[in-house]
């Protein structure tokens, strides 16, 4: 049947219509790209000889009225906009900012006050309310520390299938501070431990190929340190810390869709994660270094620490920190504290951390009074597993599955990141690098509240992005995974050939545990 004439027309207008449309569109795109190129012709040419916002004298003497316009135009997303040429001048970082011309940079370490009448505040003694939106800038750079003491234990873990030490730590635990940077923060590392690889969990642990010298069986898992004598005058208190290890391959957490609960003690409704157990608690007299479990072995360690501590009359604190699978093994730890160690104060501090039990688990750790901090990236999906579809689902209808003891639920209360907050990080996300611990600390160090851009006077070192990810935009030319070792560890000898270095013998993993000397203090 034909069209009649009157519907011919509209048939027609509308097509006009959407042809007209069609051409604006097109036409803004096209002058948005030709403004683009300008644009980067123009910043290009200038920002090879500007001069750096660190470094600059006169930066001191900008007023306060350029300073409050870069702040409110600080762009998280390509410029499109016509931009006066006195803004450029202090726009973020570019490639030019990464270039050593031995002038002087803008310190990477923002300054640390004395938060001694706040630390339990910080802490989440009221569960961090009021402290979080916006992010207090004292509690941001107490989670930036302990991001640190955890991203230590992957630049330290020797993850390469060749070498002979796969599954160690590459030093010992008295140059540990000293080989990373991390001095500076004014802890002691006073043990290492180690946890079994061969249970029923997807393959967290890289394995060595050879696996005779130092272990087939074990895993250098994370360490226990403690502040020293100046840092636990600023913070208020002794502070213990135990920092355990994460997945070194995250992708590997596909397996975990089909995981199961476990019992955890005698409550029969309590229970957590079949293989998050199983790390933490499993031992066998036929290794060398999981005579004991982890659980023993870091807990043996924290009641010497506190009673040593408290027999001077000192308060203390337990601070367990962990990212992905670490993240899982510190609520556990947290919990076997809680029911062992009357009268101490403690919380976790975790980064990327998947649910580790049940409701009835997550009661009992609120009855305990453990304070769990989750910072979580909304891009990353570990947060979300185990159980990332079911659970998911389950939990938009709490009403039903509230008291459901085979539903996974997250502790604590949660600080959300979003990988688009930074204008430094490609918006392609993908799971390896939504979920590195290096991109959480710079979410971290950007992050103001829900509503604002990424703060321009942020402070630590971009750069570290990239050292084990491809997450930062291209313009900044940054290599990625710039963080490993020379020739792929192969040295040059003084005979011309190249050779895998041998370790010093007190880098070599020993089984056996030194104790920290009774006069053990940090100046």
């Amino acid at each position: 049947m034909e069209l009649s004439p009157m519907r011919n027309f509209a048939k027609e207008e509308k097509t006009s219509a959407r042809n007209l449309s069609s051409r604006r569109r097109a036409w803004k795109l096209k002058i948005r790209i030709s403004w683009n190129a300008i644009k980067r012709t123009v910043v290009n040419t200038i920002r090879p000889h500007r001069r750096h916002l660190s470094c600059a004298p006169t930066i001191k003497n900008l007023s306060k009225m350029r300073q409050e316009l870069a702040i409110a135009n600080q762009p998280n997303r390509p410029i499109t906009k016509t931009i006066p040429l006195a803004q450029l001048m202090i726009m973020p970082y570019s490639a030019a900012d990464f270039i050593d011309r031995g002038d002087h940079m803008t310190p990477t370490k923002s300054p640390r006050e004395n938060i001694s009448k706040t630390w339990k505040q910080l802490h989440g003694l009221q569960n961090w309310e009021g402290l979080l939106d916006p992010l207090d800038p004292s509690l941001r750079r107490e989670i930036i520390k302990y991001g640190e003491f955890v991203e230590a234990t992957y630049d330290a873990f020797d993850f390469d299938p060749l070498s002979e030490f796969c599954g160690s730590s590459r030093y010992n635990r008295h140059k540990f501070f000293d080989e990373l940077g991390l001095t500076g923060h004014g802890y002691k590392v006073t043990k290492y431990f180690y946890a079994m690889s061969h249970v029923d969990v997807p393959r967290w642990f890289e394995r060595s190929e050879l696996g005779r010298t130092w272990s087939k069986d074990s895993n250098w898992m994370g360490y226990v340190a403690v502040s020293g004598d100046k840092e636990s005058e600023r913070i208020g208190r002794r502070d213990i810390v135990v920092s355990w290890r994460g997945t070194v391959a995250p992708s590997e957490w596909y397996t975990d869709l089909k995981t199961k609960l476990k019992r955890l003690s005698k409550n029969k409704h309590m229970k957590v994660q079949n293989g998050f157990l199983s790390i933490y608690k499993s031992k066998s007299e036929e290794t060398r270094y999981n005579k004991l479990s982890a659980s023993e072995q870091v807990m043996e360690e924290i009641n010497r620490l506190v009673n040593f501590f408290r027999d001077r009359g000192e308060e203390v604190s337990l601070t367990i920190t962990g990212h992905s699978l670490g993240g899982a093994l510190a609520v556990l730890n947290a919990y076997e504290a809680a029911t062992t160690i009357p009268g101490i104060f403690i919380n976790v501090i975790s980064f990327g951390a998947p649910r580790v039990g049940n409701i009835a688990f997550k009661e009992k750790l609120n009855q305990l009074g453990v304070k769990t901090l989750r910072v979580v990236v909304k891009q990353d999906l570990v947060p979300k597993l185990p159980g990332l579809f079911f659970n998911n689902i389950l939990h938009k209808l709490n009403v039903i599955n509230q008291r459901l003891n085979w539903v996974y639920r997250h502790v604590g209360t949660q600080l959300k990141l979003d990988v688009h907050l930074s204008p430094y990080v490609k918006r392609d996300s993908n799971l390896s690098g939504s979920h590195n611990l290096e991109l959480y600390l710079h979410l971290l160090d950007g992050y103001l509240d829900k509503k604002s851009k990424f703060r321009w006077n942020a402070r630590r070192d971009i750069a570290l992005v990239n050292k084990s990810s491809d997450m930062l935009v291209e313009d900044l030319r940054i290599p990625e995974f710039w963080y490993q070792m020379p020739h792929k560890g192969l040295v040059l000898n003084k005979h011309g050939r190249w050779v895998k270095p041998g370790r010093e013998p007190e880098d070599i993993p020993s089984p056996f545990v030194t104790e920290m000397p009774k006069n053990l203090l940090i100046h």
